[in-house]
């Protein structure tokens, strides 16, 4: 079973404490013996322990840098969301294919904001801005946001204060079982919680250091209870030797462990596994004996936005992926919605 998440190492940005949940985190990280260091910015982190790039590299994914988020300019989030909303940046699972690789590039240590309110009211200039109209928001885009909330609390407060908004809805993604904090928040049902969802071949052998499918379902399973709308994201799809039976594995124990109420406002979308080849490389040193499959060859080639293009699937390959797992959640759970396949 994956523990939760504890940093080995906490960077404090100076403005940090002048906020009160900045206060909080030192005081708490202090009095869990963790070691603290001050640093002016997070991008003069450097010199973490390690005598090769390899011991760095799993340093960093296990440093904490409590800042302040200065841009307040939310990017948008299609497809899933029509902007992204700013708690977090970076990951502390291991996930071998993860895009974050490249974005995060050489700065792959976590970083959590505690100018909450200041995002807040970023946010709400957005839903005002579209009022009638509904604004989704995702807080999941550059960070695994469960894996750090039992520390920070963060996601709670977003959970609490788009429950009571008229205007928007909040929906993130985890991969982490850890989420007994978050059963109790007002919710209002403005908050979709979704877990990342595959093949156990795919969460045993690629994505290590996040927790196991059973314990991502008994825990959907417990949100379901806790009357939250439920999602799965099946991301990546990923083609191995068995990958169909697989697949169907993961659809007959979703059914046989979620409650019934689950079933009836339930969403998923289908992602496949797709590289770049910026990224194939810094994967390729940081996972050398991976079993990740990236061979150009047995792809296609497609234009991603801002010009960067990427590798996905073949056509017929892509068609089958989504036959199979649509017919899965035809089979499984008909009354779910399919949002998107990509």
């Amino acid at each position: 079973m994956v523990k939760p998440f504890v940093p080995q190492l906490v960077y404090m940005e100076p403005r940090a404490t002048d906020y009160p949940l900045g206060r909080q985190l030192k005081e708490k990280f202090t009095k869990m013996g963790i070691e603290i260091r001050e640093t002016t910015s997070h991008n003069q982190v450097r010199n973490l322990p390690g005598d090769n790039h390899f011991q760095q590299y799993r340093v960093a994914k296990s440093t904490l840098v409590v800042g302040v988020r200065k841009t307040l300019k939310f990017d948008t989030s299609k497809p899933s969301a029509e902007y992204a909303i700013p708690f977090a940046t970076g990951c502390m699972g291991h996930c071998h294919y993860c895009y974050l690789q490249t974005t995060m590039g050489s700065k792959p240590y976590i970083r959590t904001y505690v100018n909450t309110d200041e995002i807040f009211d970023a946010a709400e200039k957005y839903m005002q801005e579209r009022a009638p109209e509904q604004t989704r928001f995702e807080a999941s885009c550059t960070s695994d946001i469960v894996g750090i909330d039992h520390l920070t609390h963060t996601l709670k407060s977003a959970i609490e204060y788009f429950g009571k908004s008229e205007y928007g809805k909040l929906r993130f993604v985890t991969k982490f079982a850890h989420v007994d904090h978050l059963l109790d928040a007002e919710h209002n049902k403005k908050t979709r919680f979704r877990f990342s969802m595959n093949a156990d071949y795919v969460i045993k052998f690629l994505e290590p250091g996040t927790s196991r499918l059973d314990e991502r379902i008994e825990a959907a399973a417990k949100v379901a209870d806790a009357g939250y709308p439920l999602g799965f994201i099946i991301a990546p799809i990923y083609l191995y030797d068995d990958w169909k039976q697989g697949y169907l594995e993961l659809f007959e124990q979703l059914e046989a462990k979620l409650p019934k109420s689950a079933t009836k406002d339930l969403t998923f979308e289908l992602i496949q596994h797709r590289f770049t080849k910026p990224a194939k490389r810094v994967i390729e040193k940081n996972y050398p004996m991976s079993k990740l499959e990236m061979e150009e060859e047995k792809r296609q080639w497609k234009w991603g936005k801002y010009g960067i293009g990427k590798y996905v699937y073949k056509k017929d390959e892509q068609e089958d992926m989504k036959e199979t797992l649509g017919g899965y959640i035809d089979r499984f759970f008909p009354d779910a919605k399919l949002e998107y396949f990509t």
